[in-house]
């Protein structure tokens, strides 16, 4: 009999312990604010490298992402949930865009903060792993996300750490994290947001 009660709570185990899209929605959101570096590749058919860019970022709950753009040119963004818009030396212009580009800054925002209801209304998420090493692969569900998208795999542990775009017309784009969890935002980040 106790062997039977042994193997019955070695296989109820990993039921326990499973790792799933709440949790990882609850990991991803739990700092006021991720800051880091960032390495991006694009990956196009036409061109036989990719084309590389970095720089750094900082993530604020509830605010949104500052894109630091260092390397090959110095250029900051802000993308909150509604708008992108560009630094330059009068202030912040917000950057004229279409309906796909709004919604491509609100997924990158829900990607990178781990708003699940934002990415399940435009996707299937499939998640592997645990909480130190995950996958969650995005399938774009309508025709119009189809149309731009074959699919995006985000890696991670306590925070993202990678993100693979594939598009339909077979370029890709690859988003490498370095970000460290933070519990406040400095005066000039918090004024970025202003």
């Amino acid at each position: 009999m106790r062997t039977l009660i042994a193997l019955l709570l070695i296989l109820a185990a990993p039921l326990a312990q499973a790792f799933d899209l709440d949790d990882l929605a609850t990991q991803l959101a739990r700092p006021a604010a991720v800051a880091g570096s960032f390495v991006q590749q694009r990956y196009l058919r036409a061109l036989p490298q990719p084309l590389t860019s970095s720089g750094h970022f900082t993530l604020a709950r509830g605010l949104g992402l500052l894109w630091r753009l260092e390397k090959p040119l110095t250029q900051t963004y802000r993308i909150t949930p509604g708008a992108i818009a560009k630094e330059t030396p009068a202030g912040w212009t917000p950057l004229p865009g279409s309906d796909l580009a709004a919604r491509q800054s609100a997924l990158f925002l829900a990607v990178l903060g781990g708003d699940r209801s934002g990415l399940e209304r435009d996707f299937e998420l499939a998640l592997s792993g645990d909480a130190r090493h995950w996958q969650l692969r995005l399938t774009p569900r309508g025709a119009l996300l189809k149309q731009v998208f074959d699919g995006i795999l985000i890696q991670g542990g306590e925070l993202v750490e990678q993100v693979e775009i594939r598009e339909t017309q077979g370029d890709r784009s690859l988003l490498r994290l370095d970000g460290q969890a933070r519990d406040a935002l400095s005066a000039d980040q918090r004024a970025a947001f202003q």
